[in-house]
């Protein structure tokens, strides 16, 4: 039985990845988890705890290797294989999103969005076409699609998204503003709620100003 790592961890993963990123391009070769706490501000107990739960990695007396670190970092978070993901919404948010070229580097293929506004038909994003919601079905049928982002007023949001795993995707990423109502699906769901961190950062500014 493969064993269930923490949402904590989890989430840890890509802060790992980045940091071991920014050590490559510095040259550095190796580096102790006390040396990668101080940068990370978090504790070199968790950081050993965290790469334990997936083989360690480390050496007694030599730390970690970078190199080899941020590539089975890498592994763990399925950023050796490409991954195709459609747009739903080609508005401001769709279209940032898919401009944002540093998607393609980690291995995230943006290959299409869909709107609803006859306007945008066969415009494109950077290259990227934009297609009409009606012409949906065909090209996910003749397209392997590992990914839908969300970024439609949360009125759309929950329709779409049950035609989407009807439709065989099952991997959504939901900038929508609403909890999507897909309990009895088989889908994994990652909510991005852009106001919830900016009220976090209310919250901090007010409670350092008293």
């Amino acid at each position: 039985m493969e064993k269930e790592i923490s949402q904590a961890v989890i989430r840890r993963m890509p802060r790992y990845y980045r940091y071991l990123g920014e050590l490559l391009e510095e040259g550095v070769e190796r580096i102790s988890s006390n040396d990668l706490s101080n940068r990370m501000q978090v504790t070199a107990s968790q950081i050993r705890q965290d790469l334990n739960n997936f083989g360690g990695f480390g050496q007694q007396g030599y730390g970690y290797n970078v190199q080899y670190l941020y590539d089975e970092i890498g592994k763990i978070l399925g950023l050796t294989q490409t991954h195709n993901i459609i747009v739903m919404g080609a508005g401001n948010l769709g279209q940032a999103i898919t401009n944002y070229v540093k998607f393609e580097r980690l291995g995230f293929r943006i290959i299409a969005l869909f709107d609803v506004n006859p306007d945008l038909k066969r415009q494109n994003v950077r290259g990227i076409p934009i297609y009409m919601m009606d012409e949906l079905d065909e090209f996910v049928a003749k397209n392997e699609i590992d990914i839908a982002a969300l970024t439609l007023p949360k009125e759309k949001a929950d329709e779409t998204a049950k035609h989407l795993v009807d439709l065989g995707i099952h991997a959504i990423w939901n900038f929508a503003h609403v909890d999507l109502d897909l309990m009895d699906r088989r889908v994994v769901i990652e909510n991005v709620h852009l106001s919830d961190s900016l009220m976090q950062l209310s919250y901090n500014i007010v409670k350092n100003s008293k």
